[in-house]
C-alpha cells in the first residue's frame, strides 16, 4: 500500500496558498477517483482506493504539526515509512516543476521536518511541487502563505495535474517509475 500524505493547513483562510497544494493533490485525486475523505482515528481525514492499493491522507493539524498526524496515519493503514509518500510545496523549485526522492532531508520544510522527527527517520519519500521561486527579501513563512498570483494559476493547475498523475504512477508502478517519468524541468 502507498499511503499519499497532502501536507497542508486546515480551515478556508489557507486555500489555495502555496503551503496547501499538496493537500489539494490529495483532495483532487479524491475526486478523480470518485471517493471521499472520512475523518481517521488520529489527526487526518482519509480515502482507500482498493484497487490500486491507495490511501489517501489529509491531515487535520496545521503543516507545522503533520508529523502527528502522519505517525497516525501509517499506523491506521499499517504501513510502513518507505511506503508512505509526503506530498508538498517547495519553494526551491520553480513553479510547476516536480521532483520525487526516496528519502532526504527536511530542505528547510518544517511540515516535513516534523515528520522527520515524529518517525525518527529522513527515510521516506516525497513528492515536492515547485512554487517558487522565493523573492528576494521575501519572509518564507509569509511566502508560503500566500495565493498564487493570477498569472500563475495556469501553471498552478498544470502542477495540480500532473502532480495527480504522479500519485496514480508511484501506485501502480513504482517509486522508481515515477521518478523517472516526472523528475524533470518545468517546460519553458
Amino acid at each position: 500500500m502507498v499511503v499519499a500524505f497532502g501536507l497542508g493547513n486546515p480551515g478556508d483562510r489557507y486555500d489555495h496558498t502555496r503551503h496547501n497544494v499538496g493537500k489539494e493533490v490529495i483532495t483532487r485525486l479524491v475526486r478523480t477517483l470518485r471517493l471521499s475523505l472520512k475523518p481517521g482515528r488520529g489527526e487526518f481525514a482519509y480515502a482507500r482506493e482498493p484497487a490500486r492499493d491507495l490511501g489517501l491522507v489529509v491531515p487535520t493539524t496545521y503543516v507545522n504539526l503533520s508529523g502527528v498526524s502522519a505517525v497516525g496515519a501509517l499506523e491506521f493503514f499499517g504501513a510502513d515509512r518507505e511506503r508512505f509518500l509526503a506530498v508538498c510545496d517547495d519553494f526551491s523549485l520553480p513553479l510547476g516543476a516536480i521532483r520525487i526522492r526516496k528519502k532526504g532531508s527536511d530542505g528547510g520544510h518544517n511540515g516535513l521536518a516534523s515528520i522527520i522527527y515524529h518517525l525518527a527517520s529522513q527515510e521516506f519519500p516525497r513528492l515536492r511541487l515547485g512554487v517558487g521561486p522565493l523573492p528576494p527579501d521575501t519572509d518564507p513563512a509569509e511566502f508560503v502563505l500566500s495565493r498564487f498570483a493570477s498569472d500563475e494559476e495556469a501553471a498552478v493547475e498544470r502542477l495540480k495535474q500532473d502532480a495527480t498523475e504522479a500519485l496514480l504512477t508511484v501506485a501502480t508502478s513504482g517509486l522508481e517509475h515515477a521518478m523517472n517519468t516526472y523528475n524533470r524541468k518545468v517546460d519553458t
